[in-house]
């Protein structure tokens, strides 16, 4: 059986399990508390498996995979039903381009450990750091807002009326958003398209607040 290393609040980890409750595809879930004692990401034991230290990773029999985006194209590969990257060519790098928009653009600004890093090695107050965190994710999705309202390959859904990569990676993001109270008045596009795949039991069922680490 699978087995998934993540922490309920890594946007990264909440991407991978949603791509598996859209697939069915049962596994195991496997904690990596990434603050408690310093962080388990840092243990000998889950180096072993990540050299990175972060979450998610995957475990596959002896192969663990890493990075969730790659994650989640493996799992597209191997359990192509519902597919996450469906259609034409052109479609299939429209949503890649949404959901890297994401995964490369917005969320690595407010990752963990940079975070940390501003606090901490930089000294920024809280307050300094929760204004660059807000700046940089207004800034990526005021981009996506305008790229999805405008285009008419945009649907119920990121692309169209079908689930994919775009939004396995827009929810968790928005959940992020959230947390450091980044009003979301302004993108009514991508709240509305988070309102239907929340409606779907493999997004609700991946949700921080309903894993069992949650605190």
């Amino acid at each position: 059986m699978l087995k998934l290393h993540g922490y309920f609040r890594s946007s990264a980890a909440y991407r991978v399990r949603i791509a598996l409750n859209l697939k069915n595809i049962p596994h195991e879930l496997a904690f990596v508390h990434l603050t408690r004692g310093g962080g388990e990401q840092f243990a000998a034991a889950y180096t072993s498996l990540n050299s990175q230290q972060l979450v998610p990773t995957l475990q596959d029999g002896n192969l663990a995979l890493t990075q969730s985006l790659a994650i989640i194209e493996y799992l597209d590969e191997k359990f192509p039903n519902p597919p996450l990257l469906a259609g034409k060519a052109a479609d299939r790098a429209r949503i890649r381009a949404i959901a890297l928009a994401i995964a490369c653009e917005i969320h690595p600004l407010n990752n963990l450990r940079v975070l940390k890093y501003l606090t901490g090695t930089l000294k920024l107050s809280e307050e300094t750091k929760n204004q660059w965190y807000r700046h940089w994710v207004d800034t990526g999705l005021q981009a996506l807002e305008q790229k999805l309202s405008t285009e008419k390959a945009t649907g119920r859904f990121c692309h169209g009326d079908r689930v994919s990569l775009a939004d396995v990676c827009l929810v968790p993001q928005l959940a992020n958003a959230r947390r450091y109270s980044v009003p979301l008045e302004s993108y009514p596009t991508l709240t509305r398209i988070e309102a239907n795949c929340l409606a779907l039991d493999a997004f609700s069922k991946a949700a921080p607040q309903n894993q069992p680490d949650a605190e």
